[in-house]
């Protein structure tokens, strides 16, 4: 218990004494975690609006596929892309394994079915408010998706924090195609699983601690967001 306590104010000392190793592993996970999440969305969103408005043969089926690819196990990801980046892989020649792209690309994978979803159920809830209301007026089912996407952009908000939350508490993935190496690829993670094997519990409470208030200010931004949009709604 004692060496717990001695630990846990240890990282306290690196968290408020500004460790310089610290703070550049909580940076290159920041880096990795937000491009993904931006990329995500970038895709994401206008395929889950597009499912949400379109009505075409197979849209059940599609809708099915991407709430199941919300739970890719990370481990099969980070096995595939590893695959397809390793020397006798596809995307070989472009020499990205154990690179932060490589990590970027396995973190895209895993967040992108989680934004479409949460996107095509927000878009496909105000086109089934609005619908009636945008025929009237002319516009079509695909120029209408601008216009959801802004009145839902609360809720797609919380959709973006979520993908947030999962991309920056990944490990497995990141671990298989980054290869934790330091000042490189090494994130707050797979730093906390190595220290954590090594013994030095100080700099993965450290990072444990910094990753849990991250959980809960991710968890506070949706909260906030939802009371906002609420009122939105209500106004």
């Amino acid at each position: 218990m004692a060496d717990f306590a001695g630990a846990f104010l240890q990282s306290l000392g690196l968290i408020f004494g500004g460790d310089a190793e610290l703070w550049a592993i909580v940076a290159i996970s920041l880096k990795v975690s937000l491009t993904a999440v931006a990329f995500a969305c970038l895709i994401g969103m206008p395929i889950g609006a597009w499912i949400a408005v379109g009505r075409f043969r197979g849209r059940r089926g599609l809708i099915v596929a991407v709430n199941a690819l919300m739970g890719l196990p990370p481990v099969v990801v980070g096995l595939v892309v590893y695959l397809m980046l390793s020397n006798s892989g596809p995307l070989g020649v472009l020499q990205l394994l154990y690179t932060p792209s490589a990590m970027i690309l396995a973190q895209f994978i895993l967040v992108t079915p989680i934004v479409a979803a949460l996107t095509r159920q927000v878009v496909e809830t105000l086109n089934d408010e609005y619908a009636d209301q945008l025929r009237s007026l002319g516009v079509s089912r695909l120029r209408s998706v601008p216009a959801l996407l802004w009145d839902g952009r609360f809720a797609l908000t919380t959709a973006v924090l979520a993908g947030f939350g999962r991309a920056i508490a990944e490990v497995g993935a990141v671990m298989i195609v980054g290869g934790n190496i330091n000042h490189v690829t090494r994130v707050m993670t797979t730093t906390i699983a190595l220290e954590t094997s090594k013994g030095n519990l100080s700099l993965a409470l450290a990072l444990g601690t910094i990753l849990i208030l991250m959980a809960f200010t991710v968890n506070a931004a949706v909260a906030l967001l939802d009371s906002a949009s609420r009122r939105v709604i209500h106004v």
